[in-house]
């Protein structure tokens, strides 16, 4: 019989929790051949990155997850052998018993946040007792083979590399955004948070010698971008130029197309866990607007991740992305370090391709996952 997966995933970040379970939960059907249910309290966020889904459902099937609605009040059901709680949600009480009360308890295993700092490959896999007799084991994800790695398809790399390769594909899925593009000049992808720094950045763009298209997927800056352009509507399609710059409001994909899109682009701004990801694995120099907490704990998670990143280039080039993903997340002036990031360009281009292949020598989290459990047997 199939391996039984619970993940349950408790909706905080618009599209970060969710998009992190539903990408796990897809790979471990088709990859690893489990039997997956995704507990989602809010189906209304799963809707735009799965268009398939319907969120008047309390269960349905989709690409092979069973996809369930995880009410307030617990319906009851029966414990899987794996039960992954993302993100520290709380479990239902009812059904942390039923994982006791098994012949085998389950598995209980918490899939934390991401993170580059150094305490996590000494947590990684470390158990915490709990009521009845159960153990809850901390699993990281992260970017050394002492973590538990990232998520990563088999063949992703293969299906970029294939995508980046033909300008004809890469044509023809823009054309179905509904973007031209022009034979010269940069192409360009933002997906972030509000941020004070998006006027002035926008205002380097407008000035630069260089042309540039961005594409904004329809989201969180809208309002931002629509008082940068000084317009009151701004519909899906749209496209409007300042100087240099073209800025085109986009229709929100859903995640295989949101990759196509990262392949596409020069540059990717992305935000949170999941874009940010998949703009490493895209293989294109990015610029990450980590979620902010309280009292700025998550500047020293951008510090951690940038002493990784940046290892392996020039000091010019460290100083300049540095600079650049520190301007950016602390909502300052950003003038200087983009011209110092441009003066660097071609080697952060070819540092981002290393960095990717960097990566995939790691196993991906979803065998990690697996192999947890089998080790745990």
């Amino acid at each position: 019989m199939r391996v039984s997966w619970d993940i349950f995933c408790s909706v905080v970040d618009n599209f970060g929790d969710i998009g992190v379970t539903w990408r796990l939960a897809r790979q471990l059907v088709a990859e690893q051949d489990m039997a997956v249910c995704l507990w989602v309290d809010d189906l209304n966020a799963l809707c735009p990155l799965c268009p398939e889904a319907d969120a008047n459902l309390d269960e349905q099937s989709l690409s092979g997850v069973t996809v369930k609605q995880w009410p307030t009040r617990w319906p009851g059901a029966e414990a899987a052998d794996v039960v992954i709680e993302a993100f520290a949600c709380d479990l239902p009480a009812a059904y942390i018993a039923a994982m006791a009360e098994r012949e085998r308890p389950s598995l209980w295993l918490n899939l934390e946040y991401l993170s580059a700092e150094d305490w996590v490959e000494g947590c990684h896999g470390l158990p915490s007792l709990q009521a009845k007799g159960l153990h809850k084991f901390f699993f990281f994800p992260g970017f050394s083979a002492q973590t538990g790695g990232l998520l990563r398809e088999a063949d992703l790399l293969d299906r970029r590399r294939a995508f980046q390769h033909s300008p004809t594909a890469r044509a023809q899925f823009l054309q179905g955004l509904g973007v031209d593009v022009a034979p010269a000049g940069r192409l360009m992808s933002l997906f972030g948070y509000e941020n004070s720094a998006l006027a002035g950045w926008l205002d380097c763009l407008a000035r630069d010698t260089e042309a540039t298209l961005l594409l904004v997927p329809a989201g969180r800056l809208d309002a931002e971008l629509q008082m940068w352009l000084q317009i009151a509507d701004w519909p899906v399609g749209a496209s409007m130029v300042r100087g240099q710059l073209t800025v085109q409001k986009i229709p929100f994909v859903n995640q295989l197309d949101y990759d196509r899109l990262l392949w596409s682009c020069d540059l990717n701004l992305v935000r949170g866990e999941d874009s940010f990801i998949r703009a490493q694995w895209a293989g294109r120099p990015l610029l990450w607007h980590i979620y902010p907490q309280h009292e700025q704990a998550h500047l020293i998670k951008l510090e951690a991740f940038l002493q990784h990143y940046c290892a392996a280039l020039s000091p010019a080039a460290q100083q300049a992305v540095q600079a650049q993903w520190q301007a950016w997340n602390r909502g300052e002036p950003m003038t200087q370090s983009w011209l110092a990031v441009q003066a660097v360009w071609p080697e952060l281009t070819d540092h981002a391709e290393k960095w990717c292949q960097r990566l995939a020598k790691q196993q991906n989290m979803s065998q990690g996952l697996v192999q947890f459990y089998l080790n745990w047997l």
